[in-house]
């Protein structure tokens, strides 16, 4: 049974933040992840494995996030938190898992990650966003739309994307103003 996920501080992932002004993706992942390692060790026998991709080309390319280490990691060790397979099924307070195991809870908190709603409460997007709820275009041509229509925090990377879609658009609307 493994987990599949980088794990960093909040400390590596501003480092790492900064580095991505300067370096490219796959030199600051690397930068990144021997910290890591330097902090954190081989989380392996705990069932966490690392990703093959770093942890800032994933978010940039899948939106995945890596787990910010809050002192969970502390626990895992201290076998406070036990790390546990994929879930199969859940039936009232069993949980099945894909190891064949079955337990019983008090309580299941799901924390399954982000999902777009735009496309449920955005009626005319001139073609902005797919399906999905997502832009169509990809970064770093996706926070433009039509008609003044702009969106931030879209790009799958971070606070970082959020930023650079939030200077592009204010310097989108600054051109638009100077030129009327």
């Amino acid at each position: 049974m493994s987990f599949w996920v980088h794990v960093l501080s909040e400390e590596l992932v501003k480092l790492g933040m900064v580095l991505l002004k300067h370096l490219n993706v796959d030199l600051v992942d690397t930068i990144v992840l021997l910290l890591s390692k330097l902090k954190f060790g081989n989380l392996s026998q705990y069932g966490i494995q690392t990703p093959n991709k770093g942890p800032f080309y994933l978010k940039r390319a899948t939106g995945r996030s890596p787990v910010i280490d809050v002192g969970t990691i502390a626990k895992i060790r201290a076998r406070e938190i036990d790390v546990l397979p994929s879930i199969e099924n859940v039936h009232g307070d069993n949980v099945s898992f894909t190891n064949g195991v079955t337990e019983s809870y008090d309580a299941i908190v799901f924390a399954t990650g982000y999902k777009s709603t735009v496309r449920k409460w955005l009626k005319d997007d001139g073609g902005l966003f797919g399906e999905n709820g997502m832009p169509k275009k990809r970064n770093p041509n996706h926070w433009k739309g039509e008609n003044g229509l702009y969106c931030a925090g879209f790009a799958r990377a971070g606070l970082f994307g959020i930023s650079n879609d939030a200077k592009a658009i204010s310097q989108d609307i600054s051109a638009l103003l100077k030129s009327s």
